[in-house]
């Protein structure tokens, strides 16, 4: 039909041509709520589930005779691991199998924090969370992962906490995040100090490789029940706890960090230091295979 010439053309409203940001905006938000939602029923299923009985113990069963062989896993100070009750396992980090490693040291399962990367495939979701494993936000103040910790304690099990935040590079240990001193003021549970060493070179792309690794825990450490701790206590608890892992990493021969060996002489006293081999180490003996030799027998 031809255009009358008369009609005047009538311009279009300015808002008519404007986009519709908000169904942008809902995608996107969907698409956050969505990844949030997935990651608190992981964290619902170990507070409330626990682990898959089945598949943990047919890994354990699989994994610590091949630690042992493959490995050749040594374990040192595993009395000093209580048998029940809750238990914050701190140690360093250098390998994707140290919280493996790690459940070697306890007759109980050992729940975990993973960064949340490693829940984006399906089926490897569903192992590592049978397994024990929860997702945390890294870079973030994740209090999903503190509240999941939290809650695991308080029913009497145990957590292995990496302090560093992440796998180090070969060197010295790095520098520990503050949240291990608030956990362990918040639930009261016992801190043990572990060192894990052999890990760093075990792994090549998609090979595994034969390394001797050893496993070695320290005198649990206990702090007063602090409801609500401040950041700075958190980090004086944390400072505690972190040369106390540096004294069992030197001493399985690991490479001396600038804040090991040297520790304020506080930290020796017995209800904070690590059972085996504080006093060669802070007196600079080298009777470090006796020691060893009469701790292996654990």
């Amino acid at each position: 039909m031809a255009h009358d010439p008369g009609t005047p053309t009538v311009p279009p409203r300015e808002d008519a041509a404007r986009p519709l940001p908000v169904v942008a905006s809902e995608t996107a938000v969907g698409r956050r709520d969505l990844e949030r939602d997935e990651r608190l029923a992981l964290h619902e299923n170990v507070t409330g589930k626990g682990v898959n009985p089945i598949v943990y113990w047919v890994v354990r069963a699989f994994f610590q005779p091949f630690f042992h062989i493959y490995f050749r896993m040594t374990r040192i100070g595993r009395e000093h691991v209580p048998t029940s009750g809750p238990v914050i396992f701190a140690a360093n980090h250098r390998s994707f199998l140290d919280p493996f490693i790690l459940g070697a040291m306890s007759r109980r399962p050992l729940y975990f924090v993973a960064k949340k990367e490693l829940f984006r495939k399906p089926l490897q979701r569903w192992f590592l969370n049978s397994l024990g494993a929860f997702p945390i936000d890294r870079g973030n103040a994740d209090g999903d992962a503190m509240s999941t910790a939290k809650a695991i304690l308080e029913r009497g099990d145990c957590v292995v906490i990496f302090p560093e935040g992440t796998r180090v590079r070969p060197g010295g240990l790095g520098t520990p995040k503050r949240g291990v001193g608030r956990l362990a003021l918040e639930t009261g549970a016992p801190v043990v100090p572990v060192a894990v060493h052999g890990t760093t070179h075990i792994r090549t792309r998609w090979k595994i490789r034969p390394h001797k690794v050893i496993v070695r825990a320290g005198r649990p450490l206990r702090f007063p029940h602090v409801e609500q701790p401040t950041g700075e206590l958190a980090k004086n608890v944390t400072d505690r706890i972190w040369p106390c892992v540096e004294l069992q990493w030197n001493s399985l021969g690991g490479h001396v960090t600038e804040t090991g060996i040297g520790v304020d002489p506080e930290l020796l006293r017995p209800e904070l230091a690590p059972a085996i081999g504080v006093r060669a180490l802070a007196a600079g003996s080298g009777d470090h295979d006796h020691q060893e030799a009469r701790s292996a027998g654990s």
